[in-house]
């Protein structure tokens, strides 16, 4: 057992015992990476905000039926799943903020975002061109498909944090895995020479 999993065990059996300070540092150590997590999967900063805020109070209610058998972060993953296939349910509609969108400031005036860059210009335009094909393709996919990619390839959780996150088999979800690879795959394929390398 590492240093990390046995200091989450002490914060959870104190914040059992109802000290709230143990359970906000807990939020504390893990607030950052659930919400990379959630940003990853909506593409939204208030949509991400509002599933961890809506999974730390899922976490705070449900904590005393944690029985460590998962890790914490394991079990915080499965809760942010949960509350992000809510969120679609509830929400079937897709809100997204785009870094050419025009800014509008006080007095009517309007300008366009600008990013500097280190890079040379084709080499921007290349990145920035898959990053948004990429994200255009995920949001095609189903969103348990979109979760498992996200969860393996950005996050790097291995098959068994992701099987246990999302309570299947391991078999299971190399399977679906390996469909959603082929999936995102066969959505890219029209713009296969931007992923040359």
């Amino acid at each position: 057992m590492s240093d990390s999993t046995s200091d989450d065990l002490v914060l959870i059996e104190r914040s059992k015992n109802g000290d709230r300070t143990a359970f906000d540092d807990l939020v504390t150590k893990y607030e950052r990476r659930a919400y990379q997590f959630a940003f990853r999967l909506t593409q939204s900063h208030d949509q991400a905000s509002d599933i961890v805020a809506d999974a730390f109070v899922r976490v705070y209610n449900a904590l005393a039926n944690f029985k460590a058998q998962a890790a914490f972060t394991t079990w915080l993953y499965r809760i942010i799943t949960n509350c992000y296939l809510d969120s679609k349910k509830r929400d079937k509609s897709k809100y997204h903020v785009s870094i050419d969108q025009t800014v509008s400031v006080e007095g009517g005036s309007e300008f366009e975002r600008q990013f500097a860059s280190d890079q040379a210009p084709d080499e921007d335009f290349e990145r920035s061109e898959r990053e948004r094909l990429i994200q255009s393709a995920l949001t095609k996919l189903p969103d348990y498909q979109k979760a498992m990619l996200i969860m393996y390839h950005v996050d790097s959780l291995s098959y068994e944090d992701i099987a246990e996150t999302l309570d299947l088999p391991i078999g299971t979800v190399k399977s679906r895995l390996n469909r959603a690879r082929v999936s995102l795959r066969e959505l890219l394929q029209r713009d296969v020479e931007l992923f040359q390398l």
